[in-house]
Parts: C-alpha cells; sequence; structure tokens
C-alpha cells in the first residue's frame, strides 16, 4: 500500500472521529481519564496480591472500593449501553495489558535494556490505540477477520499492521498539552 492510499484512509478515520465527536475533538480529559483507570486497575491487582501474601482480608475490601472506583470512571469512555460487553471486557484488558507493558518497558529501561524497553512501549502503545480504535468506533470488532499478522488488510502489501497504523491515528487525534 502506498502512502498516498495510507493517508487517505487515515484521513478517513478522522472523519468518522470528527463526526462521532461532533466536531469536537478534544481528548485530552478523557485520555488523562484512561491512565486513571489504567493505574486504578493496578491498584486493584496490588490489593488483590497484598491481601493474599498479608492473609489480610481488609485489603480485598479496598480492592473492592477501587474496583467500583474503576467501573464508574470507565463508564464516561465506554458507552453505558456497552457495560457489561464484551466491548467492556475488551478495554478493561487493553487498559490492564497497556500499562503493565509501559511498567515492564520502565523496567528494562532503568536496567539499560533501551531495545527491549522501546518494544515493550510500542507494545503498549499499540494496545493504547486499539482501546481507543473500539472506544471512538473506528474499529468494528463485530467485522474482524482473520487476515496475515501484520497486514492492514487483505490489500495490505507494506504489512506495516493495523495497530501501526491505528497508532498514526491516535497520535493526530490526542494531543495530551491541550488544556
Amino acid at each position: 500500500m502506498d502512502n498516498i492510499q495510507k493517508e487517505k484512509e487515515i484521513m478517513e478515520l478522522m472523519r468518522k472521529v470528527e463526526e462521532s465527536k461532533g466536531g469536537k475533538l478534544d481528548l485530552s480529559s478523557d485520555e488523562d481519564l484512561s491512565i486513571a483507570i489504567m493505574n486504578l486497575i493496578s491498584i486493584e491487582e496490588h490489593f488483590f496480591f497484598t491481601g493474599a501474601k498479608t492473609e489480610k482480608p481488609e485489603y480485598y475490601d479496598l480492592l473492592s472500593q477501587a474496583r467500583e472506583m474503576r467501573k464508574e470512571l470507565l463508564k464516561r469512555i465506554v458507552t453505558e449501553s456497552e457495560t457489561g460487553s464484551e466491548k467492556w471486557c475488551i478495554s478493561k484488558h487493553l487498559l490492564a495489558a497497556s500499562m503493565r507493558l509501559m511498567e515492564v518497558g520502565t523496567k528494562a529501561l532503568s536496567k539499560g535494556d533501551k531495545k527491549d524497553a522501546e518494544d515493550f512501549f510500542r507494545k503498549a502503545y499499540e494496545l493504547y490505540s486499539l482501546f481507543w480504535g473500539i472506544n471512538l468506533k473506528l474499529v468494528d470488532v463485530g467485522k474482524v477477520e482473520k487476515i496475515g499478522d501484520s497486514q492492514l488488510n487483505k490489500e495490505d502489501k507494506e504489512k506495516k499492521g493495523f495497530l501501526s497504523n491505528l497508532g498514526e491515528v491516535v497520535k493526530k487525534m490526542i494531543d495530551c498539552c491541550k488544556e
């Protein structure tokens, strides 16, 4: 696929985003909220492991409180009608996996393994981009078909990959510096 075709596909995705947000494309608050949700998922995990290690059930009570907060906040991004659905669960797991990969990448970076860190960071960003692609309705999960592991579609000769291309769209859409 040539650069002109890629640009057309990205522009089409941008058009869909514009339509879905009524022309208002400031996702910086939603982006911050998604990061907060990632951290709440990590807090839930931490309370679980701490409760199990210490055998103190009060940590499970704290886990429950963090979970309720996370569910409430996730409803602000994943539409209410999708609560309890596959989309809801997929969204939660995409954020959780993205956060974990960021943490593993950060640890690799602190050990001086820049190559591994960059690989973990790329994968984290691809999962994060997929989260937004699904929740901005840029990705219709009902129409997903199996194609080559790194192809955008059947005609994709460059095989850059859907997640990489989706990541490019997310970069153009989300500007965390907007106030």
